[in-house]
């Protein structure tokens, strides 16, 4: 939670993928669209998200590799599977993350990794 509030900065890629699954789990919008880069980030992104985040009920993360993304690197790797619910039915997503420095501060890029 202190990173949802601001009040502590992601030192590694998969410290930011940790705090933006609970952000989807706690329904953070506001994070979520802060935390993907600019370069990637859509514009209705807010909107997108508000209208599908409440259909979906996280339940379980795992991370299951990471490449780079430490306190001294630029970029990262994220691979990971997320468990949940949508309308009621089981899901799994499975992602390799790409994550960049912006301005110091790591950033969801996209999926492409």
């Amino acid at each position: 939670m202190p990173l949802h509030y601001r009040k502590a900065k992601a030192a590694t890629a998969e410290e930011l993928m940790r705090s933006r699954y609970s952000a989807y789990f706690f329904r953070l919008s506001d994070y979520i669209v802060e935390t993907t880069h600019p370069d990637t980030r859509e514009p209705g992104l807010k909107k997108q998200l508000e209208k599908k985040i409440h259909n979906i009920s996280w339940q379980f993360l795992t991370i299951l590799k990471t490449s780079k993304g430490g306190p001294s690197d630029k970029t990262g790797k994220v691979e990971f599977l997320a468990e949940c619910y949508v309308e009621g039915e089981p899901h799994e997503q499975h992602e390799h993350s790409r994550f960049k420095r912006y301005k110091g501060d790591w950033k969801y890029l996209d999926d492409k990794g």
